[in-house]
């Protein structure tokens, strides 16, 4: 089945150059580093046309926000943080803490550490992401945060009073309106006002990313994130309708959502196509889906499931749908993949808004070697390690002795020879000649 090839362009007729995004973002970030508060104030400016006396909002701006919000928001908002954090502690309890006796004396122990301070990116360009919130801050809670603080912008000059409930709801410290560069930068070098984290977690659009991405190494980062990305399997039992629904809610995200489908059925393929056309007419967000479904839709017709399993695996795709007979067959022929939907009752809109597991997964192919954000991202997995045996300090010096010493690092040889010394009486020319110095 070919894939759609239409392009995107503007009004007349001609693509829009792109920006050279890690430039911008480069130049954004050097200059908070240099300029702290003074250049975020200039960013929120330029990009949001946003400058509050304080990007802050205190406790009693909180209230006055949350009171706009409709009881039935604050309802589910309560409703949804309550299925992430449940799922989230699950996974915490998954995660132990251990000590072994190796040998008699000899003590080895990991412990997991919850992050000091982390910094939430809730973005809201297009539409106010509560479920960012739930995801990144209630998330980090159970893993046992201290400090949670988050960021998120105006929507058209406006506060996002919703995002705003989320936000406080799942548990940040404080709350900043202040979107894009400036916040991410902001939060990982830390300013006069706003105190700086260890880690950012959060989508957002390219720029966010890219900024994410630079200074990954001075803090932690989630993961890098690109467009949301959407797979649907699905074999001849399949209903057309459902699967060009699931595929059109997830191309609504933007004009630049990979959608596939792959089906051993061309029945299926060329009724779902169909499906999509009657679709779109009718989708309030045609105009972003549309464009997404036309640049990078594509639909493969194989011989079998075996097959599909193995396409679909090569792809990656952040959120995988199974629409087969027997959906669980993919738990075990399937590999790489952000998050897998098994059967026509789940769908990839319950894990991006409601049922409870993470909604900030890998994209552009990096399923194939990390899974997204959970409670262990939040937590540093350390050892430690402890020798109260005498005899046994004394052996392992000797065996770091020679095992230092056929790589060339004396000193370190030196380090075990000591206490090959001190516990088994073992005598080195080096602590001779150092004695008659």
């Amino acid at each position: 089945m070919a894939r759609h090839e239409a392009q995107y362009y503007n009004e007349r007729g001609f693509a829009p150059p792109a920006p050279d995004v890690p430039s911008i973002v480069r130049g954004v970030v050097d200059d908070i580093r240099q300029n702290g508060d003074m250049a975020v104030r200039s960013y929120s400016e330029k990009f949001d046309q946003w400058s509050p006396q304080s990007y802050k909002l205190s406790q009693k701006e909180i209230e006055e926000i949350i009171s706009k919000v409709p009881k039935q928001i604050i309802d589910d908002i309560e409703a949804v943080q309550r299925n992430v954090r449940t799922f989230a502690l699950e996974q915490r309890k998954s995660i132990t803490d251990f000590e072994y006796e190796l040998r008699p004396g000899v003590y080895l122990g990991q412990k997991n550490i919850p992050i000091n301070a982390v910094g939430a990116y809730i973005p809201g360009g297009r539409y106010p992401l509560l479920a960012s919130a739930h995801m990144t801050i209630v998330t980090a809670r159970a893993a046992g945060v201290k400090r949670v603080i988050a960021c998120t912008p105006p929507i058209q000059g406006e506060i996002p009073p919703s995002t705003v409930a989320a936000i406080h709801m799942a548990g940040a410290d404080d709350i900043y309106i202040l979107g894009g560069v400036q916040a991410v930068a902001a939060m990982a070098i830390g300013t006069e006002t706003i105190g700086k984290v260890d880690f950012i977690a959060g989508p957002g659009n390219s720029f966010v990313a890219e900024a994410k991405r630079q200074l990954f190494g001075e803090i932690g980062i989630d993961l890098p994130a690109g467009p949301t990305e959407v797979l649907i399997v699905a074999d001849q039992k399949a209903d057309p309708t459902v699967v060009a629904t699931d595929l059109l809610s997830q191309a609504e995200h933007g004009p630049d959502t990979p959608a596939m489908l792959i089906t051993n059925s061309r029945p299926l393929a060329e009724k779902t196509m169909s499906e999509v056309d009657r679709l779109l007419k009718i989708l309030p967000t045609a105009a972003l889906a549309s464009v997404s479904w036309n640049r990078f839709g594509e639909v493969h017709v194989v011989e079998n499931l075996d097959e599909a399993y193995q396409l679909a695996d090569t792809y990656a795709s952040e959120h995988v749908q199974i629409l087969t007979e027997q959906p669980r067959e993919a738990l075990v022929k399937m590999s790489n993949y952000g998050a897998i939907f098994l059967g026509e009752k789940t769908c990839v809109s319950y894990g991006d808004k409601c049922i409870g597991t993470n909604h900030v997964l890998p994209t552009k192919g990096a399923a194939r070697f990390t899974g997204g954000l959970w409670v262990g991202k939040y937590l540093k997995t350390v050892t430690y390690q402890e020798v109260t045996s005498e005899q046994e300090s004394g052996e392992l010096g000797r065996l770091c002795g020679r095992a230092a010493r056929a790589e060339g690092f004396e000193g370190h040889a030196r380090s075990g020879d000591i206490r090959a010394h001190t516990y088994l009486r073992d005598s080195f020319d080096w602590l001779n000649a150092s004695a008659k110095i």
